[in-house]
């Protein structure tokens, strides 16, 4: 009777056993870095996202800046399209007049601001009563990147 070693029998499992590990580890280290890539992707949007909201508030200061002016002054808008939002304001790349919103956009570090006069009252808020004040509607853009575009907007009560 020849006994057989057990031991040479499975050398050879010991190799695979050993490359499906690796091949599990390579598997595992490859859904990591893509996962690592795409919460990378995400942050520089949001990073991106918050730069433009700063440059348009920066921009929306700047505007009520100059309207605070004493000796500011701007024609009241007369349609309704004059009156409006200026719809522009999603893809505004240059500075200067609007034919359609009469808006004049100012150039800034980071955007553009705008400004329409929409006519006078005597109920705006945080005013004396009975106070005449002009409402000014302040309109900032600021586009970071690839398109990452924010609007915001103000009304500004001049007494």
């Amino acid at each position: 009777m020849n006994p057989t070693p057990t031991g040479h029998n499975q050398r050879g499992m010991a190799l695979v056993v050993s490359l499906v590990f690796l091949l599990l580890l390579t598997l595992i280290g490859l859904s990591s870095m893509q996962s690592a890539t795409l919460q990378e992707k995400m942050t520089s949007s949001v990073m991106l996202r918050n730069q433009s909201f700063q440059l348009a508030e920066a921009a929306l200061r700047m505007g009520e800046s100059a309207v605070q002016v004493e000796t500011y002054s701007l024609a009241v808008c007369t349609t309704a399209t004059q009156c409006a939002p200026p719809a522009e304001s999603a893809t505004l790349t240059a500075a200067g007049r609007n034919s359609t919103s009469g808006v004049n956009w100012i150039a800034v570090p980071g955007g553009f601001y705008g400004v329409q006069n929409i006519g006078t009252t005597l109920t705006a808020v945080n005013v004396p009563s009975n106070t005449s004040a002009t409402l000014y509607r302040i309109t900032a853009v600021a586009v970071v990147g690839n398109n990452q575009r924010s609007v915001v907007e103000s009304i500004y009560a001049k007494y």
